[in-house]
């Protein structure tokens, strides 16, 4: 159940529910160590691509502002990590900078 709501509560609350979640329940579950670990690198990856995002969109005078669209492929990467969580499976993001090991 933490592990889904590690990949999902970052809809609401950013990088702060995964992070919340991996520092409570790192030492109950190797499971949800993982996922939750895997779900805040892919919120800090998504901090980067916004801020990317953002000086493309100042320097192209908001032609650049299609790179949002960025987003919604994350919204639907974090339900797909929900479901197979919810199966007891691991999920892997495609793209993922892995900071917290």
């Amino acid at each position: 159940m933490w592990a889904i709501f590690a990949q999902v509560g970052p809809a609401l609350l950013s990088f702060i529910a995964p992070l919340v979640i991996w520092l409570v329940f790192k030492d109950r579950s190797r499971f949800v160590d993982q996922e939750a670990k895997e779900a805040l690198n892919f919120q800090i990856t998504l901090i980067f691509v916004h801020i990317a995002a953002a000086i493309i969109t100042v320097i192209t005078f908001t032609l650049g502002s299609f790179v949002y669209l960025v987003f919604i492929a994350a919204l639907v990467f974090m339900i797909l990590a929900a479901v197979e969580n919810s199966k007891g499976a691991p999920y892997r993001y495609p793209v993922n900078i892995r900071l917290i090991k």
